[in-house]
């Protein structure tokens, strides 16, 4: 072996003693690249036989090095735990070399050895150990560790705690990291919007904006920061507070970044915005795929199908190559739109002429379009029959909200058991099941289900509508009770619903999942979130303002109808993003075209 060589050449007696033997061995190992385990072995040995390793303490180092960075985990740590004595332990410098080559366990049980020595490491060593993949409870043995040895202080180390606080669900462990930093920079408080925003504390998250403003420290919010809160504003459908957010950027000089244009146009098109998103969209000098994509989905989200496909013809022509979230996003075009034919030639296209293979999303977007135009059995055999990628559980949702649609039950029985068999079923794929019996009316089928999801502990998701007024968030459920104004609220919604009917709305009862009579129906469906957040924005917004409302599950045929025609008697433009895609109601008709 060539290194082994060197080594024997390096270590034999010469006449003039400088360097020495043990200093030449000791730079050769230091500047040594990683060896495939069998090669090092070998070296181990040779070295062994040599005894160089006793005889200078650099040359045991940088072979320590090379041990961790060359052997399997578990060898590893048996060559180091072999060589590490009190009077070899490795400088700091190199030990954070070997912390950095380890995986997590074998890099936690190097330290505790290194520790039991004396060599207790710096703030750097611990900052190494928490790399992306770090679990909660190493996360939290590490904490104690920085805590114990006063390294907490280390700005480096408290972010990089934070991160794996962030990764691992824990915000508050993370909030606490934050709050005890002598000195917080603009990393910092980035770092800290990052995990509220992945933890879903989208509020919280909006909050220390003006929080990091208003604060005594010298950070500011930076280009980081206004693309990590305009996404969070994105998720939240939290449009004014989206706008100062945008006017901060304006101010400070980032409004021409890329990142944060691309960024403003998904905010604008989630929150029902197509045109503003359209003006930031044609103010973009340079158009990447990116901003393209996020204007072609922005347009499919909220029923724009025809103007999506124009896009990308338009994309085309600019010379602008369009990837796979490009094409996600115009068939999400035609799925939502009813553009059955298109669908079908772009996902050809995607396949044959850009020769990319289809992922789940694509197919995802096929199943939905072929599960909207009725050809439920075909989206079937496409799935079990010609995917290339294993189907997920999104794939077999989409196929079973296509069964609710069409109360096509037999099927829909076949999707369940799929779900099954993945381990992914959740509570909405049985709410899904319950409204396809309830659709054709088969209440016993209706009542087994509920038995079953409550002998397994199921419990549904309740829905809830936010409206946003003046940057900040109301929220409802139904049947809401919690809101300062409920009084006026309620009283609002029975003059709302008097007037309604009035026009000619009828309640929906299918939309009732309960065997009750048509009246009983009728009641329980009067107070669902959507129409006490209307109510709400009825009393509070002027009514030149478009009513935002963003919904976490799919709106209900019932409280569709519902807003169809308080647009039409109350004259109002409202904005409704649910779960999958926007309803843009005015003068009695949505966007969806009652298609959704």
């Amino acid at each position: 072996m060539a290194l082994a060589q060197q080594l024997s050449r390096a270590l034999r007696p010469r006449a003039v003693p400088s360097p020495s033997p043990s200093a030449a061995a000791a730079a050769l190992l230091t500047a040594a690249s990683p060896l495939p385990s069998r090669h090092f072995l070998q070296l181990h040995a040779h070295l062994l036989r040599t005894g160089v390793l006793l005889l200078d303490h650099t040359a045991a180092s940088a072979f320590l090095s090379l041990a961790a960075a060359s052997l399997p985990s578990l060898r590893a740590l048996a060559v180091l735990h072999h060589h590490l004595t009190p009077a070899s332990v490795p400088s700091t410098f190199c030990c954070n070399s070997i912390l950095r080559s380890l995986p997590e366990s074998a890099a936690l049980s190097f330290l505790r050895r290194m520790r039991a020595l004396g060599r207790r490491g710096n703030a750097f060593s611990l900052a190494i150990l928490l790399k992306p993949s770090c679990t909660l409870p190493h996360a939290r043995q590490l904490h104690a560790n920085a805590v114990a040895d006063g390294h907490l202080g280390d700005a480096l180390l408290a972010t990089s705690l934070m991160r794996s606080y962030a990764t691992c669900g824990a915000g508050e462990s993370a909030r606490k990291v934050f709050d005890e930093m002598p000195i917080k920079d603009t990393v910092a408080w980035n770092v800290l919007i990052t995990c509220y925003a992945r933890n879903k504390r989208t509020k919280d998250t909006l909050k220390l904006f003006d929080e990091m403003r208003r604060s005594e420290s010298e950070a500011e919010p930076d280009e980081v920061t206004c693309i990590l809160l305009l996404q969070a504003c994105t998720s939240l459908g939290a449009l004014d507070f989206g706008e100062q957010v945008w006017e901060y950027a304006t101010e400070r000089g980032y409004g021409g970044e890329l990142k944060v244009r691309n960024s403003l146009i998904t905010m604008y098109t989630r929150c029902g915005c197509v045109e503003k998103a359209y003006e930031v969209f044609c103010g973009t000098p340079r158009k990447t795929v990116v901003t393209w994509s996020a204007m072609i989905s922005g347009l499919a989200a909220n029923g724009f199908g025809k103007e999506a496909i124009s896009a990308f013809e338009e994309m085309s022509k600019s010379g602008v190559a369009p990837d796979a979230q490009t094409f996600t996003g115009v068939l999400s075009a035609c799925s939502h739109s009813g553009l059955v034919d298109e669908g079908f030639r772009f996902f050809d296209m995607m396949r044959y002429e850009y020769q990319m293979m289809p992922n789940v999303r694509h197919y995802g977007c096929v199943v939905d379009l072929m599960g909207r135009a009725g050809l439920l059995d075909e989206a079937y055999a496409l799935v079990v029959e010609e995917m290339r990628v294993a189907p997920d559980a999104t794939i077999w949702r989409t196929l079973l909200g296509a069964c609710r649609i069409r109360g096509h039950v037999d099927l829909g029985e076949k999707v369940i058991r799929h779900l099954i068999e993945l381990k992914a079923q959740q509570a909405g794929d049985y709410v899904l099941l319950l409204n396809t019996y309830a659709t054709v009316g088969d209440w016993k089928k209706v009542a087994e289900v509920r038995k079953l999801m409550k002998e397994n502990g199921i419990q549904t998701t309740p829905g809830c509508t936010t409206v946003e007024l003046n940057g900040e968030l109301h929220e409802f459920v139904a049947d809401d009770d919690s809101h300062p104004r409920k009084a006026e609220i309620y009283s609002k919604l029975d003059e709302i619903n008097t007037h309604l009917r009035i026009a000619g709305y009828v309640p929906n009862v299918s939309s009732e999942l309960h065997d009750l009579d048509s009246e009983g129906k009728g009641c329980a469906l009067t107070y669902h979130s959507e129409k006490l957040a209307i109510a709400f924005a009825l009393l509070v917004m002027p009514h030149r303002r478009p009513i935002r409302l963003a919904k976490n599950l799919r709106v209900c045929v019932d409280c569709h109808n519902f807003t169809k025609v308080f647009s039409s008697v109350y004259n109002r433009l409202v904005i409704v993003r649910d779960r999958t895609r926007f309803h843009h109601f005015k003068g009695g008709q949505c966007s969806c075209n009652d298609y959704w």
